[in-house]
């Protein structure tokens, strides 16, 4: 993320919710005996206790060791998060950037007390104060993982990777000699808005977008205009990671944006898959655990949030998932992960990936994000 957009970020956060953090609740002043168990929001295949592959499992040692018993929850979307996070009975999610500063501004999120968590000296620099995390020096969060929303493609119609997101977007024949229509997939969520942006950022420069998640009226139109276009091309909206992976498996998909995690798991079945990142550039997520303000088990969710950035467990997450670890010291000396996972997962992309984040309406400069979701819904139901 460049320097710019950054600061433009923290600025947008701050405005909307300095009266939030000035009325945030205080955080934990110390850590007591667990209370059992942890029921964590988490996306899929973020949190694995070895039932897929006995060597990744990052949930049975911390389980022996704090008592805390760990229910997962998964979520397909970051609406679907904040959902779940609206309603309780949760003590923590991994939410991205789209998703965090919501459940700051709704206060379904409290501040975390770095003190109690000894390992947060591990964390990235460039993660640390990231601002989808922290509003006004408070941290209402840690660092979970990092990367790219890669363009995933069937290397039995693709002999090369291709090189522009157009293989989705715009109707053309692929190198089979067969039309892309039916066989690309987007994402079902409106935060892919962002990603057509930045498709037209590249292809339409006369636009003059600058970030794919803040556009004005005449940018957000040329946008829909693009993804209208792009309806007749879907095969399916997805959502779902298994539902995903048995598409390009059975139903003849060839391309759509995706994660790394399905990615690995179809070559892990020597599926004919592969993945890229086109000339375009990515969005991308870097994600965070966040304590719900209501959270009836926080001290093994503050147990949970120290748990996640030991070595270990980043570098077998970075492996399993296909992300980038948020302690660099777990690039180091994993054999999951190898000696190259981390430059392999994007480790120095980060400059280059467009992270999801909320957008903002500015004092009306730029779309809020309740028209991307109205609008996107009527997209995907061919309106």
């Amino acid at each position: 993320m460049s320097k710019r957009i950054t600061l433009l970020l923290s600025a947008l956060s701050t405005a909307i919710l300095t009266s939030t953090a000035a009325h945030a609740a205080e955080p934990l002043k110390a850590i007591g005996a667990g209370e059992g168990q942890l029921n964590i929001i988490a996306w899929p295949g973020y949190i694995e206790r070895g039932e897929t592959d006995k060597n990744y499992d990052w949930v049975t040692g911390f389980e022996k060791q704090t008592g805390c018993k760990v229910n997962v929850k998964t979520a397909g979307t970051s609406d679907e998060m904040v959902s779940l996070m609206s309603k309780g009975g949760y003590d923590l999610v991994t939410a991205s950037g789209d998703a965090s500063l919501r459940l700051i501004a709704g206060k379904r999120v409290q501040p975390v007390n770095l003190e109690l968590i000894p390992s947060w000296n591990k964390v990235d620099d460039r993660l640390k104060n990231a601002p989808w995390h922290t509003v006004n020096g408070v941290h209402y969060g840690t660092p979970y993982q990092w990367g790219p929303n890669v363009l995933m493609y069937s290397t039995n119609v693709f002999k090369e990777a291709p090189t522009s997101w157009k293989v989705v977007f715009e109707e053309h024949n692929l190198p089979d000699g067969k039309s892309n229509k039916g066989r690309v997939q987007a994402y079902d969520g409106p935060i892919y808005i962002a990603d057509a942006a930045l498709y037209l950022k590249a292809h339409k420069p006369e636009l003059g977008i600058e970030d794919p998640f803040l556009l004005n009226e005449t940018q957000y139109a040329a946008v829909l205009e693009l993804l209208r276009q792009q309806h007749g091309l879907i095969h399916r909206y997805w959502h779902d990671v298994t539902v995903q992976m048995n598409d390009f498996k059975n139903e003849g998909v060839a391309a759509s944006s995706s994660w790394p995690f399905q990615v690995n798991a179809l070559r892990a079945e020597n599926a004919a898959i592969a993945s890229t990142v086109p000339s375009e550039g990515a969005t991308g997520w870097a994600d965070t655990t966040m304590l719900h303000s209501d959270a009836k088990n926080p001290n093994c969710a503050y147990m949970w949030m120290d748990w996640t950035l030991q070595d270990k467990f980043q570098g077998d997450l970075a492996a399993w998932f296909g992300s980038v670890p948020s302690v660099p010291s777990a690039c180091k000396d994993n054999p999951l992960l190898g000696e190259n996972g981390c430059a392999t997962n994007g480790f120095d992309n980060f400059e280059k990936i467009a992270f999801w984040k909320t957008p903002q309406a500015d004092g009306g400069k730029y779309v809020p994000y309740s028209r991307w979701t109205q609008d996107y819904i009527a997209i995907m139901g061919g309106r």
